[in-house]
């Protein structure tokens, strides 16, 4: 968009699925897809904190701004909830993160998570005022919020402040008519406050790569490109999307995203239609809508150590497949030195910070039924 002519081109690189060697980031892996990024002249970075449980933004400091000049990238970092409870922790964090990333200043620095419980302790901490003096100061370029939560709950944050600048949302072609995501009302309410917008999950957690075999189907008969292409493109083709998040893993889901945005071409009539009926598809399938976000593990701590995403990964591949190699994944890896789905002791920590707003307590019933 004119507003932010500065970001080249529209699909962004979402930090929080680096490739991993074991617990660590493969650093020579994504030096290699930092480097391919810009290469073809993508230039927007997105991080967290909290992402990678810290490491992130120490990846990028090692592979992106100890090695490009600082115009020649733009990053965004995020004000996360876990990490301050007063407003006097806010500055010191703000500085960590810049020494973390290795700059002086962010592109973009966006109030995490926002859902209308968190916003009232943002406002409590004078979070949103605090991002604006850094504003001023020259640390933060631009401030934004991401949200997760009901069109209501966003249209009272822009009223309450309209100066924010922009705004990332869910936003993939399964959750566009989500009666709990809500992408399609969030994005009609981004457009009424005249905010650009930023795209995350728009694959769904990997949910619209690896399709049911009719969904799959439907996609092959167009006879075009890989499922994420038609997930990425679809986000990528409304007007006041301004950058799609990718949370790229490998090199080759860099060379593939980089070879379909790099002259971005909206979905047409045909794709359109197509991609409706995986939505039909996966409506018929009971299939559990995780993203993988890992804030349930990462920012809840759940009591029992239940590995909740990775649970309902594993139910959604026995649902989709039929996998026999579920049922001893379940029972001889996520379960080995980690709690059963029937140990929920039902606390509700999960849900508080779900941001799909899953009912995580009794899908863990229907996991254990599955599994035990």
């Amino acid at each position: 968009m004119e507003r932010f002519d500065f970001i080249k081109k529209k699909l962004g690189f979402g930090c929080m699925r680096l490739p991993m060697i074991g617990n660590e980031v493969d650093i020579e892996q994504t030096k290699q897809m930092v480097d391919y990024f810009i290469d073809h002249g993508f230039n927007y970075f997105d991080t967290a904190h909290g992402y990678i449980s810290g490491k992130s933004e120490l990846a990028l400091r090692e592979c992106l701004t100890s090695r490009y000049p600082r115009g020649s990238y733009v990053l965004t970092d995020k004000l996360t909830t876990s990490y301050f409870n007063k407003e006097e922790q806010i500055r010191p964090l703000f500085e960590e993160q810049l020494k973390a990333c290795g700059v002086d200043y962010f592109d973009f620095y966006l109030m995490h998570a926002q859902n209308s419980q968190n916003f009232q302790k943002y406002k409590k901490c004078r979070a949103y005022e605090t991002a604006f003096e850094l504003k001023e100061e020259g640390k933060i370029k631009h401030v934004g919020i991401s949200f997760h939560d009901k069109a209501d709950s966003l249209d009272q944050i822009l009223t309450e402040y309209p100066d924010i600048e922009i705004v990332q949302i869910q936003f993939n072609y399964l959750d566009y008519e989500s009666a709990s995501v809500e992408s399609r009302k969030v994005y009609e309410v981004c457009e009424k406050h005249d905010k650009p917008v930023l795209v995350m999950e728009p694959v769904k957690g990997g949910n619209l790569v690896k399709l049911p075999m009719e969904a799959q189907k439907i996609l092959d008969d167009l006879h075009g490109g890989s499922n994420a292409s038609y997930a990425i493109r679809f986000a990528a083709s409304f007007k006041n999307i301004c950058v799609v998040l990718s949370g790229m893993s490998t090199l080759e889901q860099m060379k593939d995203n980089v070879s379909y945005m790099m002259d971005f071409q909206p979905l047409d009539e045909e794709e359109m239609s197509a991609v409706k009926q995986v939505c039909d598809v996966f409506q018929g399938m009971n299939m559990i809508p995780c993203t993988a976000c890992r804030y349930c593990i990462e920012e809840s701590s759940c009591p029992k150590k239940i590995l909740i995403p990775d649970m309902f990964s594993n139910y959604n591949t026995k649902k989709t497949f039929g996998d026999w190699n579920a049922d001893y994944y379940y029972n001889s890896v996520l379960t080995l030195n980690n709690g059963k789905a029937s140990e929920c002791i039902k606390c509700g920590k999960c849900e508080r910070v779900c941001p799909q707003h899953l009912p995580i307590r009794n899908l863990l019933v229907q996991v254990a039924q599955q599994f035990e």
